[in-house]
């Protein structure tokens, strides 16, 4: 009966790891997800409304990286690779499942107005939960420009959609998380100058 060697790597070493896994060492990938396990589930939460739903996106980003590895340039940070390809998955996700959806526009100024300080006292986890109320449209324009980035129209050209779409959809993500935001914490509303989650127009 022929057994598979398996190639030496040490964990402690990410290149000696990831040499193992362009082998297609089982030891190897086990020891790559779990290392970066985490970091992978932090990044599918925020494009997701629910943990099952995250480790579905995380599982099937990791399958990617497993089978494009070779693409990997090992210069390269690993973890700014890995996300990309998370990102990817996530949209990708987004765009099989959800339909686009269409609204009216919203004056770009159209705000709610919270304590300038209330981000700060609000644990990111806590944020998070509030950002996965968010429909998939909103949540997925909303994440994409925020947090990794893209331009508007950018997004639009990704998500196959109008551009002013698209920053319709983003305005109303912003009012609605506002809007949950003093939900969640009322006893901010009052406690100082209000300011708003910045607007970005590029």
């Amino acid at each position: 009966m022929f057994f598979r060697k398996s190639s030496p790597f040490a964990e402690n070493d990410l290149l000696s790891v990831i040499q193992a896994c362009r082998t297609n060492d089982p030891r190897a990938q086990r020891a790559l997800f779990k290392q970066f396990f985490g970091y992978a589930k932090s990044i599918c939460l925020r494009y997701t409304s629910s943990v099952e739903e995250a480790e579905d996106v995380l599982n099937e980003g990791f399958l990617k990286a497993f089978q494009h590895l070779d693409s990997y340039n090992d210069a390269l940070p690993f973890k700014a690779w890995l996300r990309t390809i998370l990102v990817n998955t996530a949209i990708s996700h987004y765009r099989k499942n959800s339909r686009f959806e269409q609204h009216t526009s919203l004056e770009a100024g159209e705000q709610v107005s919270f304590d300038d300080n209330i981000v700060d006292q609000i644990a990111a986890e806590e944020i998070l939960a509030l950002v996965q109320k968010l429909t998939p449209t909103y949540r997925t324009v909303f994440m994409m420009h925020v947090v990794d980035g893209y331009s508007l129209h950018e997004i639009a050209g990704i998500l196959e959609h109008n551009e002013a779409t698209v920053r319709s959809n983003y305005a109303r993500a912003r009012q609605k998380l506002q809007i949950l935001i003093k939900q969640a914490y009322p006893f901010y509303e009052n406690s100082g100058p209000g300011a708003s989650i910045p607007y970005h127009e590029n």
